[in-house]
């Protein structure tokens, strides 16, 4: 990346044996002859100015006199001046990228994993990126790309490869402004129309679990149950002990998975055992497990979700959509959606819960659409006394 570097032209009256010009307003003091210096007048202090990056900015310098100025001001840009592009290949700006995402004490474990994911996906999907010199990557090659890619992969995966491919890119040397990533857009994150299984055909996919023959048959329909019942993501279903669950307060303490360690959230959230969920657990009770024992003995049971919903013949779910299914229930059985909310552990007070889970569901929409009228007055519930002498 290239820094640039303000000049100013202007001719001026000498002071001192140096070229001096005055902002308009009189408060800074420029020097044409020494680019990038500035001195604010009703203080005397010296200031270095430059563009880094494509944005300007402006610094104090350490200096009382214009001479130790002018000296402390080559220092200056020499530790702001950027590195020139094309110093290496894709390659090896890949091994700084990873490294910086390896390292970093903010991104969860999960988070540093899907990077290193969409990395592995920009790489298949560009054949030669690995060994290109960055300055040989072209506005027309990452259209090309980009045109490939959004094709495949849905708008969230194609948005998070583009921001991985951009900060590559950076880190090899190419400026921001001049970066031939930055000129590709984003798309438009569209929201999914949410496909449920009605509760009917939920019980009929866990009796098809429960009855596959497997080996872990039951602990696979339980791992679904407490996902349907409880609202979990499947990360947050794996970490929950005995020790977690209080049957006398009916809660079970979940620890949230979605929370940055730059956040201030709270590590935990109190999910309410409702009635299928105390169902569940005082059947798993029955086993007497230690409180440090996990509630949930499989970590995952995808196989047997996709199987069961190809036999009941509706739209493959995931352990998320499970997550989906929880608040659904939960909305239609007339729980407020601030307050699914903070049983999901959002920390938006319900503003993502009512995109997502804002619609009914298409039965309960149908019986609520018979309590609409048009009537012009409303009908009365008062039964009419019978007329006189009427038997």
């Amino acid at each position: 990346m290239t820094t640039t570097f303000d000049t100013n032209r202007d001719t001026k009256p000498k002071r001192n044996n140096r070229s001096e010009h005055l902002s308009p307003d009189g408060k800074w003091r420029s020097f044409p002859k020494v680019p990038n210096l500035l001195q604010y007048v009703s203080t005397g202090l010296y200031f270095a100015r430059l563009k880094v990056q494509g944005k300007t900015i402006r610094r104090s310098i350490k200096a009382s006199t214009f001479e130790e100025a002018r000296l402390a001001l080559h220092d200056f840009i020499k530790a702001h001046h950027e590195p020139e592009a094309g110093l290496g290949t894709f390659g090896d700006a890949l091994k700084t990228y990873l490294r910086a995402v390896n390292v970093s004490h903010d991104l969860s474990p999960e988070t540093k994993r899907y990077r290193r994911y969409c990395v592995k996906a920009l790489l298949t999907s560009w054949p030669g990126l690995r060994l290109t010199p960055v300055r040989k990557i072209t506005d027309e090659a990452c259209r090309e790309w980009a045109g490939r890619f959004a094709a495949e992969k849905d708008e969230q995966y194609f948005n998070n490869t583009l921001s991985a491919l951009r900060s590559v890119l950076e880190l090899g040397g190419i400026s921001r402004d001049r970066n031939p990533a930055r000129k590709i857009k984003r798309l438009g994150v569209k929201q999914t129309e949410l496909r449920l299984p009605e509760p009917e055909q939920f019980n009929r996919m866990l009796e098809i679990v429960e009855t596959s023959g497997a080996g872990q048959a039951q602990h696979c329909a339980d791992l679904i149950r407490f996902l349907a019942f409880s609202g979990c993501r499947i990360s947050e279903a794996r970490k929950v002990t005995w020790s977690d669950v209080d049957m006398d307060r009916g809660e079970i303490r979940v620890w949230n998975a979605k929370r940055t360690k730059r956040s201030n959230g709270a590590l935990t959230r109190q999910v309410p055992i409702i009635p299928p969920m105390r169902e569940l657990l005082e059947r798993l009770k029955k086993a007497d497990p230690l409180p440090s024992q996990k509630v949930c003995v499989l970590s995952e049971c995808e196989k047997s979700l996709v199987r069961a919903c190809k036999l009941v013949g509706v739209a493959r779910i995931t352990h998320h959509d499970l997550r989906h299914l929880f608040a659904t229930r939960c909305i239609e059985s007339g729980v407020d959606i601030p307050t699914v909310s903070r049983w999901l552990g959002h920390s938006d007070g319900g503003a993502l819960a009512m995109r997502t889970y804002g619609h009914l569901r298409r039965e309960h929409s149908a019986a609520m659409a018979q309590r609409v009228t048009f009537d012009s007055a409303p009908v009365s519930k008062v039964i009419p006394m019978p007329k006189e002498g009427a038997i």
